[in-house]
């Protein structure tokens, strides 16, 4: 991952969560000139998201617990301390739809609802 995007505030990632998998991935492919690598997870297959080599994004399908929600695209802030900005997220209003939760090998995460409704991942990439 490039420098700028493990720096605190910075938009570092974004992933897609649909029904198909397969299908987003030829479209998106096609439309884009993506290349993509897919990697076996607990539970799951996760695909990256490559263009000119570098790793932008990713797509998996909805998970189970999240299966009412409809395909949409979301994005990750970087920040130092995913814990206090979850904790800071709620006192400024936000709920939280996922608690700080660890990704192996990546780092820890959650998604926050703003008050007015929007949500928005923030991340905590493990030291390389």
């Amino acid at each position: 991952m490039n420098e700028p995007f493990k720096q605190h505030g910075a938009f570092s990632w974004c992933e897609l969560m649909t029904e198909d998998a397969e299908a987003a991935k030829a479209f998106y492919t096609k439309l884009f000139g993506w290349n993509t690598e897919d990697m076996t997870m607990p539970g799951m297959t996760y695909t990256v998201i490559k263009a000119g080599g570098s790793e932008i994004g990713g797509i998996m399908t909805i998970p189970q617990e999240a299966r009412n929600m409809p395909p949409a695209w979301g994005v990750y802030v970087t920040v130092t301390d995913v814990d206090a900005t979850a904790k800071s997220a709620e006192q400024l209003g936000a709920k939280l739809l996922v608690p700080p939760t660890d990704i192996p090998d990546v780092g820890r995460f959650c998604v926050i609802q703003d008050p007015q409704g929007a949500a928005i991942s923030a991340i905590t990439y493990q030291k390389m």
